[in-house]
């Protein structure tokens, strides 16, 4: 095992294991036992078929959001907006969904509600790519802002043209069940958007690593400079990384709509976006690692909601849990790359008494 992998799994696991202890000594304050309560948090994701494979459910719209930052990160741009994205695409997939119903057979209508979903994604993240790359905006600050109007945009749509039939609730009329998402283990939610979520994971990891437009988006990330006297375009590739980026995130929305809700809804997972990016670090912005922290963030969320009820725990020490987790998994990548310089001054100094 190399150094830097070592340095993950062990500043990653102690960051985690640092959040769940903070968690238990604020369930001291509440005058809970978080032995007990740690104890009912893993035994019970398993209790169950239902509840093992919603673990998987809640982890399908984390794998997108998580890429959708990972990938611009590993061009050294941040996308703080999947969160604005995700909501475009579940008002797409919301609307498109609603308006096909009846016209084509499902095996082809998810399909193109699914490609226009992400087309709609990627145009929304092109602008963001398209003002970092043309006017050198911070892409940090407009990413975040763009995701209070895609807020907007979704709010007032649920409240005018996409608001259900009896006009009084900000949501949609229930999709037809043709257009759900197929459930592949049956008496679960499991749905296929997992599996999709998987694929475009992996297919994330091939197109960095196994192609030459991911080993130029690499190089722009490590040496923008270096990447420009090597004649690669860097404002080409700063829209298409947010492109991808905006795709991916919409495609959460997609699976949250068709795969989940069945509808869209008001406000629905706040979060989304913000969790995707911890998920990121975690993972160190490594596409198959997003995987499997999306899939122990799951776990927390479905065992802390169960945690919750059986134990009398309010239900806002899961969000705290959840929130502690992240915090310390970011504090470890800066650990990390103090680390790694620290490794690299050693190794430098040794090689300096060697010569002599």
């Amino acid at each position: 095992m190399n150094a830097k992998l070592r340095d993950l799994l062990v500043t990653n696991i102690l960051a985690v294991l640092a959040g769940l202890f903070l968690s238990g000594i604020l369930m001291l304050f509440l005058g809970k036992n978080p032995v007990n309560a740690f104890a009912l948090l893993f035994s019970s994701i398993a209790r169950d078929k239902y509840t093992f494979a919603d673990i998987f459910v809640k982890a399908t719209p984390l794998i997108f959001t998580a890429l959708a930052f990972a990938f611009t990160y590993k061009a050294s741009l941040f996308n703080i907006g999947a969160q604005g994205q995700f909501y475009i695409g579940a008002v797409t997939a919301a609307a498109l969904s609603l308006v096909l119903k009846d016209t084509l057979p499902s095996f082809i209508t998810l399909p193109i509600v699914l490609v226009l979903t992400a087309a709609a994604g990627g145009i929304w993240g092109a602008f963001i790519g398209f003002v970092k790359a043309r006017f050198k905006a911070n892409e940090f600050l407009v990413s975040m802002m763009s995701t209070y109007v895609a807020l907007a945009i979704m709010n007032y749509l649920l409240r005018t043209a996409l608001m259900e039939t009896k006009g009084e609730y900000p949501q949609t009329d229930s999709l037809v069940r043709a257009l759900w998402l197929p459930v592949i283990i049956r008496g679960t939610r499991l749905h296929a958007g997992f599996l999709l979520a998987v694929i475009a994971a992996l297919a994330m990891w091939v197109l960095l690593y196994k192609t030459g437009f991911g080993y130029r988006i690499r190089v722009v990330g490590n040496n923008a400079n270096a990447a420009r006297l090597a004649g690669i375009d860097s404002k080409k590739l700063t829209v298409a990384a947010f492109v991808i980026a905006g795709s991916l995130a919409a495609c959460a929305g997609f699976t949250e709509v068709n795969g989940v809700q069945h509808m869209l809804l008001q406000g629905f997972n706040p979060d989304i976006g913000a969790a995707g990016i911890g998920i990121a670090i975690l993972a160190n912005a490594n596409p198959v690692g997003i995987i499997f922290a999306a899939i122990l963030f799951g776990a927390l969320s479905v065992g802390g909601t169960i945690m919750g009820q059986l134990s009398g725990i309010p239900s806002s020490i899961i969000d705290l849990m959840q929130g502690f987790v992240m915090v310390f998994v970011i504090l470890a990548y800066f650990v990390r790359a103090k680390m790694e310089i620290n490794r690299e001054k050693r190794r430098i100094r040794q090689k300096a008494v060697e010569k002599i």
